[in-house]
């Protein structure tokens, strides 16, 4: 019988790269009230602000 990977499968968009970025306690206050509202991770609050202003520079 072949042995199975266990564990989490392989991401089509693995989030390799870091980012570091410089915020004041204001700004880092409202990242958190977003987070908790969302119910979500502090990344995926700015991937989507990331996504939103892009998509307006489209426009």
């Amino acid at each position: 019988m072949p042995s199975k990977k266990i564990g989490r499968p392989p991401s089509d968009k693995p989030k390799s790269e870091l980012i570091r970025v410089r915020a004041d306690q204001e700004i880092l206050s409202k990242l958190d009230a977003c987070t908790e509202k969302l119910k979500t991770t502090r990344s995926d609050v700015i991937r989507k602000g990331i996504e939103k202003v892009y998509d307006e520079l489209q426009k």
